[in-house]
């Protein structure tokens, strides 16, 4: 796959996000073993590794959905105490998972906002709590607008669009109210070319907007295109941190698997 021409800045060295040291124990079983992850301002940081190798955990723990043992996350430098994926929203952080967790028969707009429902000022509004669907609608307009997402009409149900629009909905949706992060979990999964191809580009006009994204994915060459990091888990624990502009595919993948010690590789491959 041939790789489009990066015209964008090289991503920024202060640090938006830091974990240090994150535990999760379920029972006997640890999911994560002292793990540490960077992420940095204005930059797609990848997360791979096999299944079972801890980064559904991580994310977890960096979203609010799981509570960590042991360990400090830092949002700028301030220490952060996720609770809850509400707490995380709350401090910036939007999640979007593979179910999208879209409503199908409401409209666009309406999924834009759902959760966030904008109401109508004055008592019918605080009284009557009466939406205000046009204000609604006008923001939903100019927030897809400003990320070029090609959507006929913000009226229309998301039930009437296909795979990758309706991820674009949810990705733009993520982008829309995030202040800090943006994770994406398989957002490119079940989706043919053109339709990957899509989402990917938004990915990278979210990044282009300021947001750095987290991109947790088993496509590698998705990966391969639009990361400027990749973070490897690996039994629990951060294996390497690689630059996909340094390193092959395939030995990403045995750093991954094992078959390959991220000590043996060059050392412009870790990033």
């Amino acid at each position: 796959m041939s790789q489009p021409q990066d015209t964008n800045q090289a991503p920024s060295h202060r640090l938006v996000m830091q974990a240090t040291g994150v535990t999760k124990r379920y029972g006997q079983v640890t999911a994560l073993d002292g793990v540490d992850f960077e992420l940095r301002a204005g930059e797609i940081m990848a997360v791979i590794g096999d299944n079972g190798a801890g980064k559904s955990s991580l994310i977890k723990c960096l979203s609010g959905a799981t509570v960590p043992d042991e360990g400090q996350i830092q949002l700028d430098g301030q220490t952060v105490h996720f609770k809850t994926p509400i707490d995380a929203r709350r401090m910036g952080i939007e999640t979007v998972y593979q179910d999208l967790a879209v409503a199908p028969a409401m409209s666009i707009s309406e999924n834009l906002f759902l959760g966030r429902e904008l109401r109508r000022p004055g008592v019918l509004g605080s009284v009557f709590r009466m939406l205000d669907k046009k204000a609604m609608l006008e923001q939903s307009i100019a927030r897809m607008n400003d990320l070029k997402v090609g959507i006929r009409s913000m009226n229309q149900a998301v039930e009437t669009l296909s795979g990758g629009q309706r991820q674009c909905v949810a990705v733009a949706r993520a982008a829309a109210f995030a202040e800090h992060v943006v994770i994406l979990d398989e957002p490119t999964a079940a989706l043919g070319v053109k339709e990957g191809n899509m989402v990917l580009e938004l990915i990278r006009r979210v990044r282009d907007k300021g947001l750095p994204v987290i991109l947790i994915s088993h496509n590698m060459p998705h990966v391969f295109e639009i990361a400027d990091r990749i973070h490897v888990a690996r039994l629990g624990k951060r294996a390497a941190i690689l630059n996909p502009k340094k390193i092959s595919m395939s030995d990403t993948v045995a750093v991954m698997t094992g078959a390959l010690a991220p000590e043996n590789l060059p050392a412009d491959c870790l990033a």
